[in-house]
């Protein structure tokens, strides 16, 4: 990730907000200051709310080498930030290259960060992915799609025909675009 930012970094003006906790969070740290990107880079550990940091983010970058999902993708699609992802797990599921984010090869972060720079530098490009990513989560993941997809497969698993019941949970009504 840190290497990812400092090559974004040398292109344009940028801050990284590093969201979870795990075992190489200190050594991410540890390479910032050694790049000299410290005061660029701020580590937030792991965090209950992600939106409020979402709705301040220009880009989400997952340079995994695995990742099982993408949830954290799936996120940052609802609220309209796009994502420069590896294409490792789950995350080719989620996004679709060029049209709700980018996908690269885990170890090419000259194409990450050339993805990077092309949303932070052109606008109308960063709205199509952004409102690509949005219509993504609610057509194929929000929960009226997906509720009734668990709930067909339990009943098919447990062999019984009952009804479905359904959740009060969903995706907030609105328009890509932010409106």
């Amino acid at each position: 990730m840190v290497e990812l930012f400092r090559r974004i970094r040398e292109q344009v003006p940028a801050r990284l907000l590093l969201v979870g906790d795990g075992p190489d969070l200190s050594a991410a740290c540890r390479r910032g200051r050694d790049l000299g990107l410290a005061g660029d880079i701020e580590p937030l550990g792991e965090q209950e709310l992600v939106v409020p940091l979402l709705s301040v983010a220009d880009l989400c970058l997952l340079p995994s080498a695995q990742e099982s999902f993408g949830v954290a993708a799936l996120e940052a699609m609802a609220c309209e930030v796009p994502v420069v992802a590896s294409r490792v797990g789950g995350l080719p599921e989620v996004i679709t290259d060029g049209e709700s984010g980018f996908l690269r090869d885990p170890d090419d972060l000259d194409g990450m960060a050339s993805c990077a720079v092309r949303l932070l530098t052109d606008p109308a490009l960063h709205r199509r992915i952004a409102a690509g990513g949005w219509r993504t989560v609610h057509d194929r993941f929000c929960a009226e799609e997906v509720v009734p997809r668990y709930e067909a497969f339990y009943r098919a698993v447990l062999g019984r025909d009952a009804p479905a019941v359904r959740t009060g949970a969903s995706m907030p009504a609105r328009s890509p675009g932010g409106s």
